[in-house]
């Protein structure tokens, strides 16, 4: 890769960083990225809100899927880096401005080099959440997937950077490698009152202290041998705060996480069993309504043997380190559970900067990674068109 387009890249890079976009908000992020296609003559097309699907076709054979998220987080930026956001509580702390960039340069590079086949580049919105979904309860990759625009893919690969993993290195976890996750909603509906006559009440208070405390016995009896936490995020009631009072209803949030997928299934079930429960112990309703639902991310072992020479040649031998399962989600498990897929983590770690991790205001990356991913993504696509 030469200097004139990495220095093209790390513009377009810092353009990104100080207009960052919310999920299905990114409509100047996605028009640089048509115009950068367009530029290069690689014909492409839109969906899911704004999506964009580049394709480079020469001559026939198999279709090999590149994928970048393009989203930010409501966070407010505290990096004090000169090309900080200059949104109003919203930040690129995902890099996510990074991966659009990789995937430009990676783009620039396979318009070049000889092959035959199909490289879809996937520009995706909305991977952190789904609250502004045209569809409610989808994220932008499960759009993507869903529209059958890939049906066709032999393979997937995607990169994500990582702040506390030195430059030059990659990571991986084969099989199940990051978790099942739901986000969802509790509503208590009980019988309001004074908080002096209790007889008459049915505090929907205390049941959700109660479903709080007993839902840690559900992962403490079934999840012994697979990570996994239930979490109680928010909690708040359908009242007005009052010492004297007690209202009608409670809401409760929170989000379930498993690494194994059969282990979410039994997990789920027990919950909704004890919310049932419940229901029966104390004469109140709950409502149980699922947010959001990304499966388990799939790595599949083939794939990344497949990619091993490319290792070599662009990280370099034992650079690509094996490392343990997360308990967190993405949205790539939608393309993973379509295709054999791999995704890696790509070392991004700012010299000094060691202590914040994704999503933190602080979290910083270092453009010095760029050439490693865009070299990984552009010959990795080569390669699997050639083991296809």
């Amino acid at each position: 890769m030469d200097q004139h387009l990495l220095e093209k890249l790390i513009r377009i890079r810092r353009q990104l960083h100080l207009h960052p976009e919310l999920g299905f908000r990114e409509f100047n992020t996605s028009a640089l990225v048509q115009q950068e296609l367009h530029a290069m003559d690689i014909p492409f097309e839109t969906l899911a809100v704004t999506g964009v699907i580049g394709s480079i076709t020469k001559g026939t054979g198999p279709e090999i899927v590149l994928r970048a998220d393009m989203d930010a987080l409501p966070v407010r930026e505290e990096t004090g880096l000169d090309f900080s956001s200059v949104e109003e509580q919203v930040m690129h702390a995902c890099g996510h401005d990074m991966h659009t960039t990789i995937l430009l340069g990676a783009a620039a590079l396979l318009k070049e080099m000889p092959f035959e086949g199909t490289v879809k580049l996937v520009f995706q919105p909305s991977e952190e959440g789904n609250e502004r979904s045209p569809e409610k309860g989808k994220s932008g990759g499960q759009l993507i997937v869903e529209s059958g625009k890939l049906n066709n893919a032999k393979a997937a690969l995607g990169l994500h950077v990582h702040p506390l993993l030195p430059v030059g290195l990659m990571g991986f976890r084969n099989g199940e490698a990051l978790a099942n996750v739901c986000s969802f909603t509790l509503r208590i509906t009980g019988k309001g009152g004074h908080a002096g006559s209790l007889e008459h009440v049915i505090d929907p208070v205390l049941v959700a202290g109660q479903i709080i405390v007993a839902a840690q016995s559900i992962i403490s009896h079934n999840a012994t041998l697979q990570s996994a936490v239930l979490a109680f995020t928010h909690m708040e009631t359908t009242a007005p705060p009052s010492h004297n009072v007690i209202p009608q209803g409670t809401v409760l949030q929170g989000s379930l996480r498993a690494i194994n997928i059969d282990t979410y299934n039994l997990l789920l079930e027990k919950f909704q069993q004890l919310l049932k429960g419940m229901e029966t112990s104390y004469g109140c309703s709950i409502e149980f309504e699922q947010i959001a639902y990304y499966p388990s991310l799939l790595n599949d072992a083939g794939i990344h043997h497949k990619l091993s020479g490319v290792h070599d040649d662009v990280i370099g031998k034992g650079k690509v380190l094996e490392g343990t399962v997360h308990l967190v989600a993405e949205d790539f498990a939608f393309y993973s559970r379509l295709m054999p897929s791999q995704f890696y983590y790509l070392g991004a770690q700012v010299p000094g900067n060691d202590q914040y991790f994704l999503h933190h205001p602080k979290v910083t990356f270092n453009e010095a990674c760029i050439p490693y991913g865009v070299r990984f993504l552009a010959e990795g696509a080569l390669a699997l068109i050639k083991s296809s």
